[in-house]
């Protein structure tokens, strides 16, 4: 078994652990496996141990990915990143999933593109600065209402979720991703916002026993980032 493979398995062994100690389903709980700075060769081989989604920052990082690995039908590009509205004609072709939607500019730009390339309805999140970092993108909590708002009203976008960026601190990341599950709750609840992507290499048991449905893991999977 390679290393990215054995690296895989234990990571997909600890939602298992997880989702077991939190009474859930561990089929609800996707991972993203977040490739962003390493070669396609290495997403290349966690998808031969099974692995179809990727996660990526940078969207000419993920343009130059996705043509390396066009020869894979079915693996699955989620962004990750922040990402810039003169960005949004890079990633709407691509990915399937876009964690980062954080102003109703961004919004628009991606509705826009998403119908210019054929991929609507391209489905988003809401990312949200739960911590209130100034560091770290996303919406503020008091924001969040305008920007599901938006969100909506673009044909060519759906609205699937929300995502956050804890504080590294493990009990800071909890309140974040407690924060973040009852945004949701105050939202429209799950069957407006199904899907919670929260949870890193660090934190991913603390996010599945706080309902993460997607864990984003990179170093773990793929080993520290230069």
């Amino acid at each position: 078994m390679s290393t990215i493979a054995g690296a895989l398995a234990e990571v997909r062994a600890r939602i298992d652990r997880a989702a077991a100690a939190a009474a859930r389903d561990p089929k609800t709980i996707r991972l993203v496996a977040v490739s962003k700075t390493k070669p396609a060769a290495a997403v290349r081989e966690a998808y031969e141990a099974g692995q179809r989604d990727f996660g990526e920052n940078y969207a000419q990082e993920l343009v130059e990915k996705a043509e390396a690995l066009a020869d894979l039908p079915d693996l699955r590009w989620h962004f990750i990143g922040h990402l810039q509205s003169n960005k949004a004609r890079l990633v709407a072709p691509i990915a399937r999933l876009i964690h980062t939607v954080d102003s109703p500019s961004l919004a628009r730009e991606l509705g826009k593109r998403a119908a210019k390339a054929g991929r609507s309805p391209l489905a988003v999140l809401v990312e949200v600065n739960v911590g209130g970092e100034a560091q770290k993108h996303g919406a503020r909590p008091d924001e969040l209402a305008e920007l599901l708002d938006a969100v909506d009203a673009e044909p060519d976008l759906t609205l699937t979720g929300l995502m956050t960026m804890p504080p590294h601190d493990l009990d800071a990341a909890r309140r974040a991703f407690e924060e973040l599950g009852a945004l949701r709750e105050r939202s429209g609840g799950a069957a407006r916002l199904p899907e919670l992507s929260m949870g890193m290499s660090d934190d991913l048991e603390i996010a599945v026993a706080c309902g993460a449905t997607l864990v984003r893991v990179g170093s773990a999977i793929f080993g520290a980032r230069a």
